[in-house]
């Protein structure tokens, strides 16, 4: 059995002294695992880091054993945003979403494309936290929990939508929210219209993929969303609330 195709490295753990067991993710044949004889060593590891796009050759006696890989470098990724800490907690993070929350060897194509779309664009920095945003609403929908944005889930009406329900995933309007809105999710405007979008409007972004990621692509599988999830989620609010105290500062003076 063999397979040859364009992948994107999503995730690499050490597998003895210098091997390692590497996964991911082809347009093709989704998100697979196989082993690379010398992958942790100096000599390859560079080739199989998080976010390099790869051209990847599979082989296995058995459709179902790991296998093996073998690659050769197409982009690399990795290396663009090894000195950007944000674009590096970017990259980190939805690779670690796409890895563990897709069905292993199944295709998403959607996924795939918006990957390779994101990656080359992620040293741009903060711009793009509205499409890893807009990315994650995605993989939610191909897995079958797609959030409905569209209308208001109590009036009907696609006016002044402020928030999301929590439990339904709906958009909420200013005005059915009333005494409730404290216990929705803000709706950043980006994800509805052409605005642009605030430092907080990125952390209410993150939150809201984020809740349902944890509720239903990992906590039904009784997994916690990837850390580097988290982490980016706390570095994006750590900069929205110095966002909020220059303003704040800046309307005192």
């Amino acid at each position: 059995m063999e397979w040859d195709a364009p992948a994107i490295v999503l995730d690499v753990r050490p597998y003895g002294e210098a091997d390692a067991i590497v996964a991911v993710m082809t347009e093709t044949h989704g998100t697979h695992r196989g082993l690379v004889r010398g992958g942790a060593s100096r000599a390859h590891a560079a080739l199989w880091q998080p976010g390099n796009f790869v051209q990847v050759r599979w082989t296995a006696r058995l459709s179902d054993q790991l296998g093996g890989f073998s690659g050769e470098m197409i982009h690399q990724g990795a290396a663009m945003v090894l000195d950007e800490p944000l674009a590096l907690g970017m990259l980190t993070a939805i690779c670690a979403v796409a890895e563990d929350a897709l069905p292993e060897r199944e295709p998403h194509q959607g996924v795939f494309g918006g990957l390779l779309r994101l990656i080359p664009r992620l040293p741009l920095g903060a711009v793009m936290l509205a499409d890893v945003v807009r990315w994650e609403l995605m993989l939610l929908a191909e897995l079958g929990y797609g959030l409905d944005l569209q209308t208001c889930a109590v009036t009907g009406t696609a006016e002044d939508l402020r928030y999301v329900s929590p439990r339904t995933g709906r958009a909420v309007s200013q005005a059915a929210a009333g005494i409730w809105a404290e216990r929705l999710l803000r709706l950043p405007p980006f994800l509805i219209s052409q605005a642009a979008a605030a430092p907080a409007d990125h952390r209410d972004g993150l939150r809201l993929t984020g809740h349902f990621l944890a509720r239903d692509a990992f906590g039904l599988r009784h997994r916690p969303l990837p850390r580097a999830r988290v982490m980016l989620y706390d570095r994006v609010a750590a900069l929205a609330a110095e966002s909020e105290d220059a303003l704040g500062a800046g309307h005192a003076g």
